[in-house]
């Protein structure tokens, strides 16, 4: 019988990149294949195998920390991509913004981006499709619109690698498919709140709409910096299922995912708040437009979330000093981002004042606390090992150590680079 094995490529012991092979002797498959940034904004990017064994990839999700070095393999031949439509319309978007504003610092161009996509194959949630002698199937993740957990059926037992996922109930999407993990034998999955829950969503839902409120009602502009894929979306959905009737503008790349979501609503959770927040919210189309919004009470949502450059920047830069003024954080704050400072010191960078703008964060978050990880992992009813991949090494470790003792299951804290025996 066959013997099976898994490599970590990237996401290991980090929070990003994942890029996970799935081997047997004479041939291999990849799930995902991202590029994250180290603090100068350098594209970091996978670990490559030889290209001759590899069948092809299965994307879970359109994030570039899962899509961006997908083109590497496009430079030396023609490699069949599978994921939803929904991603695999994203990616697109997602890889020619990123060419556009790293293209100087990666090994591919255009033509490769161009080879994604024409090699990229849409497939549905629970059709079997197989990627050499593969058989595989995707489930839904509950992490963004069109995310996937993937499985891969062998003769001695599943293998699943959830990518990002979460559990609960937003306006974008439903949560995890619990079921699809119940016949899992080997259990691939994020640990990127490994240490931490997450509040209630529905108390952080009504306490931003409270707050943005209470800023607008008092005369003022809450400025929301927040990635253009999903966590825009989920914040404009909140404001027009609450139908709250002050300005809202949106500005960046938030229009075009916004277009595809709404040209594909079997992917959305909550379509008619997003569809609404789509007709009756405003985009913001060039420069008049963006002295417009910050001259007026009302609220911007505005990439980029961690206020490391985009419009969301020139925005903060025209409401910071005035106190009526608010500036809600809905994301992480990676280290070394403007984001982070402000948490930090209260101030954008270390030539700035300090701000005297509103300044709250809430947990908008997408992704699975511990206590849901856990829960999700015992959902499988025949686990024989947990590979922890996607986390820091300390969330993934403490984690790894309530499993190990509350499941007794072996548990592996997985690094870039390592191989690991699963059958």
């Amino acid at each position: 019988m066959m013997e099976y094995s898994i490599k970590i490529l990237g996401g290991g012991k980090e929070v990003g990149r994942a890029a996970i092979e799935v081997s047997t002797s004479s041939e291999s498959i990849i799930l995902d294949y991202g590029v994250n940034f180290d603090a100068n904004d350098n594209p970091n990017l996978p670990l490559q195998e030889v290209p001759s064994k590899v069948k092809g990839f299965i994307v879970s999700h359109s994030h570039l920390d899962h899509v961006g070095a997908l083109p590497l393999y496009q430079i030396s031949g023609n490699f069949p991509i599978f994921g939803t439509r929904l991603t695999r319309l994203i990616t697109e978007l997602m890889l020619k913004d990123f060419l556009k504003l790293s293209g100087a610092k990666v090994p591919f161009e255009w033509t490769e981006v161009r080879k994604v996509m024409d090699n990229f194959r849409s497939v549905k949630y629970h059709e079997e499709f197989e990627v050499g002698t593969f058989k595989t199937e995707l489930g839904d993740a509950g992490h963004i619109p069109g995310s996937s957990m993937i499985k891969i059926k062998t003769e001695k037992g599943n293998i699943v690698y959830t990518g990002d996922t979460n559990v609960i109930n937003t306006h974008l999407v439903k949560p995890a498919e619990l079921e699809f993990l119940r016949d899992a034998n080997v259990l691939i999955i994020e640990s990127t709140y490994g240490r931490f829950n997450h509040p209630e969503r529905k108390v952080v839902e009504e306490e931003f709409f409270e707050s943005v409120k209470e800023v607008v009602e008092g005369g003022g502009t809450v400025l929301v910096p927040a990635f253009s894929l999903s966590r825009s979306q989920e914040i404009l959905s909140v404001l027009s299922s609450r139908n709250f009737d002050y300005p809202v503008y949106y500005d960046g790349m938030v229009k075009e995912i916004t277009e595809l979501m709404i040209q594909n609503p079997e992917f959305i959770n909550d379509y008619e708040s997003l569809k609404k927040a789509y007709n009756y919210f405003k985009y913001v189309n060039g420069w008049n437009d963006r002295n417009k919004a910050t001259r007026n009470e009302g609220v911007i949502v505005s990439s980029a979330g961690m206020l490391k450059g985009g419009p969301a920047v020139y925005y903060f830069k025209k409401i910071a000093d005035n106190p009526k003024n608010a500036v809600f954080l809905v994301s992480y704050q990676a280290e070394n981002t403007p984001g982070r400072r402000l948490l930090e010191t209260g101030k954008f960078d270390e030539y700035s004042p300090m701000l005297k703008a509103r300044f709250q964060i809430f947990d908008f978050s997408s992704h699975a606390g511990k206590n849901q990880l856990k829960d999700m992992i015992k959902s499988a009813k025949n686990l024989e090992k947990v590979i922890l991949v996607h986390g820091s090494p300390d969330s993934s470790s403490v984690l790894a150590e309530e499993l190990k003792r509350e499941l007794g299951v072996e548990v592996i804290v997985a690094e870039n680079g390592q191989e690991i025996k699963v059958f």
